[in-house]
This record gives structure tokens, C-alpha cells and sequence, in this order.
């Protein structure tokens, strides 16, 4: 498996410090939190999007994905939802990453069936434009579609090869799912994995790999079992937790933790 984080763990940190960083430690790819306060964004121009893939490029670091804030299962107006997709897909597709993530969204203003339907059709009409540019639209196990059964009912109503599954291992561990069950449900549909930490349920403030309450080494365990060879993508929530611990001075030893976390599964 390949290992990658996320940028949202130094958020606003200049692209050339985030691949110094991912180089120094090991890490084969970074996850660009897609937000106009980071160096990339929708917003950025071609100059700026080549600029991007050149240090990329001479790093030898690669971008994993495109990590946006689009709720396709949200209320409201497709097209909307729609044209922030497609923003995400034409960066992804400037900056040579494979992987576009939304969110679902659905809220508590309609039902499940409701919610599921509308994120079904817009992830469908995406899916072929994602095709065109040779990106996948992964829809995360969030908030209303927390657990891998969730997600991949979505995943399966879309049935293109365009629209998978982003498994972030806290949020099905919240849905009360393990990880031999979310792994069941997503497989079909599994683009890549977000691994993190938190002390618990009621504590999701992030820790050091391995420091926490979640099953990092049964998921990787599943993982390994299965025969999947993927990404493993580190998202450390420092952005939203001021008394997280920096990221960079975590980096080393998680990359130790996931290593040895391999081992012992194969």
C-alpha cells in the first residue's frame, strides 16, 4: 500500500513545505484539502495548477487527490452542487490526481431514501464528466452516509466505475461498524482510505496514529487479508482543533506506526 496525508493537517502551509515534508518522511503522496485558504484551490489558474504539478514532479511526491467541500446529497439545486463538482474534477484533472472526494451532506430535512436518490443522480451526471478527465468521484463515509452500508447504497444506485468510496475509518467506528463489515459493504466501490486517531467517541480531537481508540490495526489488518493494495491517507484534523499537536513533528513516527502496522498484516 502506498502512503499519503492530508493537507489538512498544516493548514495554509506553502506547497513546497508540504512535499519537503511528505519527502523527508517517507510518505508517497499528499491529499489537497481544496480551499481557497490553501496554495491550491478551484481558484488557481493554469499557470499556478502547472507550477503545481512541476513540484510535484521534481518532489517525486504524488497528488493522491482533491479533497472538496461539495454535499451531493445536500437539498437544494443540482446545479450548484454540480458545478463545484466539476470545478473539483478539472483540478484534479490538471493536477494528474486520480481521486476527487465530496462530501454527502444529506441533513435531516429529508429521509434516507430521499438523500440517497439526489446524491445518486448528481454523482451520475459527474460521473461522466469525471470519465472524460480520468478522474474518480469518491463519496466519504460523512456525516449523514457515516458507515460503509450507507455509502456504498449510494455508490451502488450510481453503478459507474467513475464514483467509488472514500472509507474514513473514524467515521464508520462512530457508526457503530467494524471494519471487516465496512470493508464488506465498500470493496466494490473502495477508492482509498483515511486513517486518523481521536482518544473517542466523544473526544475526536486528533492524535498521533496509533495514540487513540480507533482500529487502525484491524482495518489495515482487513485490509491486507483482502489482497487490497490502495492508498492509506493519513487525515489529521489539526485545522479544526487548536490544541492539536502540529502535524510535522508527528509525521516520522506515524509513518513508522503505518509501516509496522503492514508488517504485521502481511
Amino acid at each position: 500500500m502506498k502512503l499519503a496525508f492530508s493537507t489538512l493537517g498544516v493548514p495554509g502551509l506553502p506547497l513546497d513545505d508540504v512535499l519537503r515534508l511528505a519527502a523527508a518522511h517517507g510518505y508517497h503522496g499528499v491529499e489537497l484539502r481544496a480551499h481557497p485558504e490553501e496554495p491550491v484551490h478551484p481558484g488557481i489558474g493554469p499557470e499556478e495548477r502547472a507550477d503545481a504539478v512541476a513540484r510535484f514532479a521534481a518532489a517525486g511526491v504524488e497528488v493522491l487527490g482533491v479533497a472538496g467541500y461539495a454535499r451531493v446529497a445536500a437539498p437544494g439545486d443540482d446545479e450548484t452542487v454540480l458545478g463545484q463538482v466539476r470545478e473539483l474534477i478539472d483540478l484534479a484533472g490538471d493536477l494528474g490526481a486520480g481521486y476527487v472526494r465530496v462530501f454527502p451532506g444529506g441533513g435531516d430535512e429529508q429521509s434516507a431514501e430521499e438523500a440517497d436518490a439526489t446524491a445518486a443522480r448528481r454523482l451520475g451526471v459527474a460521473a461522466e464528466y469525471a470519465a472524460d478527465r480520468g478522474v474518480r468521484v469518491l463519496l466519504e463515509t460523512h456525516d449523514s452516509h457515516r458507515t460503509g452500508a450507507a455509502a456504498s447504497r449510494v455508490a451502488g444506485l450510481v453503478g459507474h466505475r467513475n464514483v467509488g468510496v472514500l472509507w474514513d475509518v473514524m467515521h464508520t467506528w462512530l457508526g457503530g461498524e467494524q471494519p471487516a463489515a465496512s470493508f464488506a459493504a465498500l470493496s466494490p466501490y473502495l477508492g482509498y482510505v483515511q486513517v486518523k486517531d481521536v482518544a473517542g467517541a466523544d473526544d475526536t480531537t486528533p492524535l498521533a496514529l496509533g495514540a487513540g481508540a480507533l482500529p487502525l490495526a484491524e482495518c489495515v489488518e482487513v485490509l491486507s487479508r483482502e489482497g487490497w493494495d490502495g492508498w492509506l491517507c493519513w487525515e489529521y484534523e489539526a485545522r479544526w482543533y487548536e490544541s492539536a499537536a502540529p502535524l510535522p513533528e508527528l509525521l516520522a513516527d506515524g509513518r513508522e506506526v503505518l509501516g509496522r502496522l503492514l508488517n504485521e498484516s502481511a
